[in-house]
């Protein structure tokens, strides 16, 4: 049996990683709603070779303010979408998801049970052994 190079295993690696955190929802046309007509929002890609969609927090910000006033639904899929991001840049390293939840917003709370599913979810993914390097 053959392994694969290291490249390969890092490629197939990266795109497990953005698999587990695929969803219904396309996160770009979520953070779009955000933006005037015409304007675009870029996916960046960090110094770790990772890609991020732009916009994600400000559009975390709005639907949190549209969960307060009553919207489900669309809303809670959006800001469940928008959770693998916010933790790649560090939302719940500066904010834990126990201060989201125990807050007295409702918008928060939802945003930090959420989070702390994702976070539990990726405590459990076990890479195969072939990953080692």
């Amino acid at each position: 049996m053959s392994f694969p190079g290291i490249a390969d295993r890092l490629f197939f690696v990266k795109n497990i990683i953005m698999h587990t955190y695929e969803n219904d929802y396309d996160l770009k046309t979520i953070n779009t709603k955000i933006v005037a007509e015409g304007e675009d929002l870029p996916v960046v890609q960090l110094k770790d070779g990772t890609y991020l969609q732009t916009g994600t927090v400000a559009t975390m910000l709005h639907n949190v303010k549209l969960y307060n006033s009553g919207e489900r639904g669309e809303v809670e899929q959006a800001l469940t979408a928008a959770i693998p991001t916010l933790i790649k840049v560090g939302m719940f390293d500066l904010f834990p998801p126990e201060e989201w939840i125990n807050s007295n917003n409702a918008g928060r709370k939802f945003v930090g049970e959420a989070a702390q599913k994702q976070l539990e979810k990726d405590k459990k993914f076990v890479f195969p052994r072939f990953f080692c390097i």
